[in-house]
């Protein structure tokens, strides 16, 4: 088995076409095909279904497909952060997030990475949390921060904190006379907005979920496809929504704090399985001190931490 060989069965896997890999690769056709059964061989289990169209991927070639990709990209990103070294070029850390997380510590976080490591050129990419998965895949993010948990067998996860929901209401709303907790019962009959509308599954099925659970179904929901748009839509009368506690910004509607302990929104640093970069550690390192510091954003009363060796604010030792 070489990396050649690699590179002709993602480029089969992805097209999930031996015509159009061989012209992607600039190879005739049955060299490819011969390459492949000769990995095929190699390996002694089968890793494609030649006789369905387009071609699909067996279960055994599903996870060599994932693994290959990641060795693939493994070495793309070891050859430029060779060159970068050699050229004397500032070495790139790429970061996904979702946007809510700016709403939280995420900026603050950036923001030490870049005093701590200031010969890092940080790149941000705004993307959802599948997206983060298949970016971390390709190698166009090193590190994601999401809320949407997987079962990604590729992608490691630490939950770094779990965020309480809100009900973002309509001043002119009767549930907006209180400043009481509220029941997630509340929103059965009403008009719902949920984001993002794509990619699926996203925040909008965590949240649809967690209403399906407990039999409560709302009149009507409105689908957007991010969290700017649904407060205005709160704001303009159009329905009710749940939020992540840290993204109570709009200070022309009223906010009540769900009174469920299940009404949470895990924020979770996400990265390559086995990768051992200097960054992941530097991350949670720098996310441990922050904790430590118990900063202004770090709201105590609608967070919760997990035992994951972070340090817990809610306790002082």
């Amino acid at each position: 088995m070489d990396i050649r060989q690699l590179k002709y069965f993602v480029a089969v896997a992805n097209t999930r076409n031996f015509t159009r890999a061989s012209e992607q690769l600039h190879i005739a056709q049955p060299p490819l095909s011969r390459q492949i059964q000769l990995l095929e061989e190699e390996l002694g289990v089968q890793l494609l279904l030649r006789n369905s169209r387009p071609l699909r991927l067996t279960e055994a070639g599903r996870v060599f497909y994932e693994q290959a990709l990641q060795i693939l990209n493994r070495l793309e990103q070891l050859k430029n952060a060779t060159q970068q070294i050699g050229l004397n070029q500032r070495q790139t850390l790429s970061i996904g997030f979702v946007a809510s997380t700016l709403y939280g510590g995420l900026p603050v976080l950036v923001r030490k990475l870049r005093q701590h490591y200031p010969e890092v050129d940080i790149q941000l990419l705004e993307l959802t949390s599948m997206q983060q998965f298949a970016a971390l895949k390709s190698g166009r993010i090193d590190i994601g921060f999401g809320r949407i948990r997987s079962n990604d067998a590729t992608v490691a996860r630490i939950v770094l904190r779990e965020e309480k929901l809100v009900l973002a209401i309509p001043p002119s709303f009767p549930l907006a006379a209180s400043h009481q907790r509220v029941s997630l019962k509340e929103v059965h009959g009403q008009k719902l907005i949920v984001y993002p509308k794509e990619p699926r599954p996203s925040f909008a099925d965590h949240i649809l979920s967690l209403l399906n659970d407990q039999d409560i179904h709302p009149a009507e929901v409105h689908e957007v496809r991010e969290i700017q748009t649904a407060l205005g839509l709160v704001a303009a009368e159009s329905g009710l929504c749940l939020i992540p506690a840290s993204a109570r910004l709009r200070n022309d509607l009223h906010y009540r704090l769900i009174d469920d302990p299940r009404a949470t929104s895990p924020i979770i640093l996400t990265h390559r399985i086995n990768d051992n970069a200097w960054y992941i550690e530097a991350v949670k390192q720098l996310v441990a001190d922050m904790y430590a510091e118990r900063p202004a954003w770090l709201d105590i009363e609608t967070s919760s931490f997990p035992a994951t060796g972070f340090p817990n604010p809610e306790r002082r030792d």
